[in-house]
C-alpha cells in the first residue's frame, strides 16, 4: 500500500459496515506486555521508593493483592540487577496497624548515613480517608533483597495540622540533607484552591519532624499536588547528582503530579537553602498549557532516584489504562509502569531531557536498516522484518525549503488540541509525517505518531509532535484521546528524530533526543501478535526526507 490517501478512504468506509470487536476472555491477552514492568495480575498504580542497595535496584508500587481495580492498597515490591528483568518478592509494606489499617499509600526512600534505606509512606486510619506519615525501616540490613520491613511502633510521625485538610496530606519525597545537618522533606496537599508542597524538617534521628511556617512552593488554582518530587539536577552535564547536593552547579526540579486531567508538571529553579524556598526561573504557574511536564501523554505519579551506582537520575511513572473497567477485569490487570528513563538537564537549561535507559537496548533483535530516502506526498513505507507488536524503532526526517510551511494561528498555543484537530488525516505542507505502529495491513487500526511543521512568530518555524489514538482500536468503549506536544528544535538546522518503543498496548514515544515524551495505551482488535504492522508515513503535501531508520524486534524480559 502507498497511498495514504487512499487508505483512508477505505478506512473510513469500513468502520461505517464494521460492528465493534469486544474483548475476548482473560485467556486470550495480546495486551500483556513484553518487557514493560507489571505485575502477573490484579491492579497497580504509582511507583513507591525506587532506589538501589547494595548494587539492586528496587520498585516499589501501589498494588491490589485482590482485583484489577483500585482497592486494598498495598506496598508490593520487586528487584533487578539491571532495571530490565525483574524478580518479585512478597508484598513489603501492607495495612496491619492503626496507623496505616485502611492502606498504605505512595511514599518514597531516603539512603540515609551508612547507606541505610528508610521508606517514608502515606497511611490511612479510617474510613474518613485521613492520612497520616508513617516510617519503616528494613529488617535486615545485610539482605540486598531487602524483603522484609519494620514499621516503626511510634508512627505517625507526622500528621496534619489546620489548615491542612487531613484528607488531601499525602505522598512524601525523597529527604535531603541540608548545611544544617537537618533533613528536610516534602508533602502535597491544597489549601483554598492552592496546590503546594509543605515542607518538614528534621533532626539527624530521622524521627522527629516539624512542620515550617511556610510551604517550600506552592502555586494558585493548580489542585492538589500528589506526589510531589523535588531533587537537583546538574548544569554541566547529563550525570545525576545525590539529592541532598548543593551549589553553583545545580538547578532544582519541582514536580507535582496534578489532576484534570492526570499529568505531571515540573518547574526548573533554584532552591535557596538557608530561606528553603524554591524559585521558578519562568513565572507560568506549574501546570500552564503548554507547559514543562515529564509526558504529554498517560504518565502520572512518577517518582525520580538518584542512581549512586552509574551516576544518573532515573525516572519511573505510571501508565494507566485507556481501557473501560469492565475490559480491566476481564483481563485480569491494569496498568503498568513506563520503561525507566535516565533524566537530565537540557544544555538550554530550561526544560529536562528523558531516554529509556541503556539496559534497554540489551534486548534488541533482528535489526532492520533502511536506506536514506525520500517519502512523496502521500505515501506510506512499511518497515518489516520484525516482530511490529514489540520493538523499537528510531527514525530521522530533514527537509531544505520551508517556504510552503502552514502558518500557526497565534492562538494555537494548546498543543494537544492542535493534534486532536489535525490528525493523521488532516493534510499541511509538512506534516503530518511519521510512524504508523500498531498498524493492521489494511489501516483499519493504527496509532500515528507524528511530527507537522509550522511558520511561526519572528521568522521561527514550530514543531508539532502528536500521538493519534482516534483510529487505534475498533473497540470505541476506549480512551482514544489524542496528545501532543510542541519540541524545542530548530528543523531548519536539525533533523527530527523519532523514538517509539512499541509493546502490544503501549507506545511511549521520544522527539528530539527525548525533549518530548508522549505515552499512549491502544488496544488494537485487528493489529494484534503477528498481525500488527509498521509503517513509515508522509500525508503532507511536500515531500521528506527518512535521513535514517533504525528499528529492532524486542526480545522478551524476565519481569515478575
Amino acid at each position: 500500500m502507498n497511498n495514504f490517501s487512499v487508505s483512508l478512504f477505505l478506512l473510513f468506509s469500513l468502520l461505517l459496515t464494521h460492528g465493534i470487536v469486544e474483548l475476548q476472555a482473560s485467556t486470550n491477552q495480546p495486551y500483556r506486555t513484553g518487557f514493560h514492568f507489571q505485575p502477573i495480575k490484579n491492579w497497580m498504580n504509582d511507583p513507591n521508593g525506587p532506589m538501589i542497595y547494595k548494587g539492586i535496584y528496587h520498585l516499589f508500587y501501589q498494588y491490589n493483592p485482590y482485583a484489577a481495580v483500585w482497592g486494598n492498597i498495598t506496598w508490593a515490591h520487586s528487584t533487578s540487577t539491571d532495571l530490565v528483568n525483574w524478580t518479585p518478592h512478597d508484598i513489603a509494606i501492607a495495612a496491619s496497624q492503626p496507623f496505616d489499617s485502611h492502606g498504605c499509600w505512595s511514599g518514597s526512600a531516603t539512603i540515609l548515613p551508612g547507606g541505610r534505606p528508610a521508606i517514608f509512606y502515606t497511611g490511612i486510619i479510617d474510613s474518613k480517608n485521613t492520612q497520616v506519615q508513617n516510617l519503616a525501616v528494613p529488617k535486615n540490613y545485610s539482605d540486598p533483597y531487602l524483603r522484609e520491613w519494620f514499621k516503626y511502633p511510634k508512627n505517625p510521625l507526622i500528621v496534619s495540622t489546620k489548615p491542612i485538610d487531613p484528607t488531601l496530606f499525602r505522598d512524601p519525597t525523597t529527604a535531603w540533607l541540608g548545611p544544617d545537618k537537618r533533613w528536610r522533606m516534602l508533602i502535597g496537599s491544597i489549601i483554598d484552591n492552592k496546590g503546594l508542597a509543605i515542607l518538614y524538617k528534621s533532626s539527624k534521628d530521622f524521627k522527629h519532624w516539624t512542620k515550617e511556617n511556610h510551604p517550600l512552593h506552592s502555586d494558585n488554582n493548580t489542585r492538589m499536588w500528589e506526589c510531589p518530587d523535588f531533587y537537583p539536577v546538574s548544569t554541566i552535564g547529563q550525570k545525576g547528582v545525590d539529592t541532598s547536593t548543593f551549589g553553583p552547579k545545580v538547578k532544582h526540579v519541582l514536580k507535582a503530579s496534578l489532576g484534570g486531567p492526570p499529568r505531571d508538571c515540573y518547574t526548573i529553579g533554584t532552591y535557596s537553602i538557608g530561606k528553603d524556598k524554591f524559585i521558578p526561573d519562568m513565572e507560568e504557574s506549574l501546570g500552564v498549557v503548554p507547559g514543562l511536564r515529564y509526558d504529554y501523554g498517560k504518565f502520572y505519579a512518577s517518582k525520580t532516584f538518584f542512581d549512586s551506582d552509574k551516576n544518573r537520575r532515573i525516572l519511573w511513572g505510571w501508565v494507566s489504562e485507556s481501557s473501560s473497567a469492565d475490559d480491566d477485569k476481564k483481563k485480569g490487570w491494569s496498568g503498568l509502569q513506563a520503561i525507566p528513563r535516565s533524566l537530565w538537564l537540557d544544555k538550554s537549561g530550561k526544560q529536562l531531557v528523558q531516554w529509556p535507559v541503556v539496559e534497554l537496548e540489551s534486548l534488541r533483535v533482528n535489526s532492520v536498516q533502511l536506506p536514506s530516502k525520500f517519502v512523496e506526498a502521500g505515501s506510506v513505507l512499511e518497515v518489516s522484518g520484525l516482530t511490529a507488536a514489540q520493538a523499537d524503532i528510531e527514525i530521522s526526517f530533514e527537509m531544505t525549503d520551508f517556504e510552503k510551511a502552514d502558518v500557526l494561528d497565534s492562538n494555537s498555543t494548546n498543543p494537544q488540541l492542535l493534534c486532536s484537530q489535525k490528525g493523521a488525516s488532516v493534510k499541511s505542507a509538512f506534516g503530518p509525517f511519521g510512524l504508523l505502529v500498531l498498524a493492521s495491513k489494511d489501516l483499519q487500526e493504527y496509532t500515528a505518531v507524528f511530527f507537522r511543521i509550522f511558520k511561526g512568530q519572528e521568522h521561527k518555524y514550530v514543531v508539532l509532535m502528536c500521538s493519534d489514538q482516534s483510529r487505534s482500536s475498533l473497540n470505541d468503549k476506549n480512551d482514544k484521546t489524542s496528545y501532543g506536544a510542541f519540541l524545542n528544535v530548530d528543523p531548519v538546522h536539525e533533523k527530527l528524530s523519532l523514538r517509539s518503543l512499541i509493546d502490544h498496548s503501549i507506545v511511549e514515544s521520544f522527539g528530539g533526543g527525548g525533549k518530548a515524551c508522549i505515552t499512549a495505551r491502544v488496544y488494537p482488535t485487528l493489529a494484534i501478535e503477528k498481525d500488527a504492522h509498521l509503517y513509515a508515513f508522509n500525508n503532507g503535501t511536500e515531500k521528506v526526507k527518512i535521513s535514517s531508520l533504525s528499528a529492532w524486534s524486542m526480545k522478551k524480559a524476565q519481569i515478575n
